[in-house]
């Protein structure tokens, strides 16, 4: 086995420390629509682990919800060493979500011209056969 060509850490590695500001132009970029942290954590030679934890570092729900945690663990050791206190769990909370379209969005492009299809659903068969003998 040829060791020349294995990369080995240096013995003195440590951490590295990143600034704040560093931290929060990564995280922003991760929020960016269609961005996937990963990317942005090897574009930048970083962990993707390391960047998730920033991520959720920055979510000011995230933080609250490890504090109230590390709260609860706290106060359940110290009432009883023998017996834990059951950790609550958040409430169901509602999301609402947006109604979907009443009718099929086709876009076709050639060129420079573009050609927009609205189909109702009620009719997504004879969408989908319309599609198919227009595609032969």
């Amino acid at each position: 086995m040829d060791s020349s060509a294995i990369n080995l850490p240096s013995p003195g590695r440590r951490r590295g420390r990143y600034s704040d500001s560093f931290k929060a132009d990564i995280v922003a970029a991760c929020k960016a629509p269609g961005v996937s942290t990963a990317a942005v954590a090897l574009a930048n030679s970083l962990n993707a682990n390391l960047v998730r934890r920033w991520v959720a570092g920055s979510d000011p729900a995230h933080k609250a919800a490890v504090q109230l945690a590390r709260v609860q663990s706290a106060a359940s050791v110290s009432v009883s060493p023998t017996v834990a206190a059951p950790a609550s769990t958040p409430g169901f909370v509602p999301v609402p979500l947006a109604t979907p379209s009443a009718d099929i969005r086709i876009e076709l492009r050639r060129g420079d011209h573009l050609i927009t299809l609205y189909w109702p659903v009620a009719a997504a068969a004879q969408c989908l056969s319309t599609l198919q003998d227009w595609l032969r």
